[in-house]
């Protein structure tokens, strides 16, 4: 149905009641339904003619269409684009409108030439133990400091304030297990970012909780042991 279709099924079939069962006139069926007489008409011809089928919404597409494409035309222009042409390139190879060969490529789904590399499979990898690799990265957050002069109608004098600052979400991803941890802090030098780590291994290792979060270590396959291995901020 489009936007500004002013009957349905459902309306069409009460207007046929009204008009058959009820014996109400055409008109003022019509006018109920909020369409004139004339579809009023068109419909309980079509309902007389094909029963409550006739009440369903058809195509407006033509029946013919001397200027469609010819089949011949379509194939050679699909064959073409196999070949990875352009429509710029097929439209001049066949001299046809670059219009046309659009429209052509879009209704048969290659409205867009793939790039070389589609046919091949996706080259995925993924590590096989866990802790092998971890993926970091940090989010600056604005802070929040409060609620604005559009809703207080009040405005600071002497300049701008100072912003409330920003805080930073440090996240750590483990490659095989996909496991996260992640932390809000102050900042993202390069002592905060050690310290991050330090807590991530802990977690990851259940080094913090060894009861609880052990057994959920287990069950993922991670490494119930501390990891060894220190990290410590760059020397200036």
């Amino acid at each position: 149905m489009h936007r500004n279709a002013r009957t349905c099924p459902r309306s069409r079939k009460l207007l046929v009641v009204r008009v058959v069962l009820h014996e109400w006139p055409i008109r003022d069926a019509a006018e109920a339904a909020g369409i004139s007489q004339r579809s009023a008409c068109k419909w309980l011809r079509r309902f007389r003619e094909e029963g409550e089928a006739g009440l369903a919404d058809r195509s407006s597409a033509p029946r013919r269409s001397p200027t469609r494409t010819a089949p011949e035309r379509v194939e050679a222009i699909l064959a073409l684009r196999e070949l990875r042409f352009t429509a710029a390139e097929i439209a001049e190879t066949l001299g046809m409108a670059h219009s046309t060969v659009s429209a052509v490529l879009k209704r048969h789904g290659k409205g867009r030439l793939p790039r070389p590399d589609d046919d091949q499979p996706e080259n995925r990898y993924e590590r096989a133990r866990p802790g092998e690799l971890v993926h970091i990265d940090v989010k600056k957050l604005g802070r929040v400091a409060g609620v604005g002069h559009r809703i207080t109608g009040e405005r600071r004098k002497g300049g701008h304030a100072r912003g409330a600052g920003w805080e930073f979400v440090h996240v750590c991803v483990d490659d095989c297990t996909r496991l996260a941890y992640a932390e809000a802090l102050d900042s993202e030098r390069a002592d905060t970012v050690c310290g991050f780590l330090e807590r991530a291994i802990d977690w990851f290792a259940g080094a913090r909780h060894p009861r609880r979060a052990g057994d959920d270590r287990q069950r993922r396959g991670l490494p119930l042991a501390r990891s060894s291995r220190r990290l410590s901020a760059p020397r200036a």
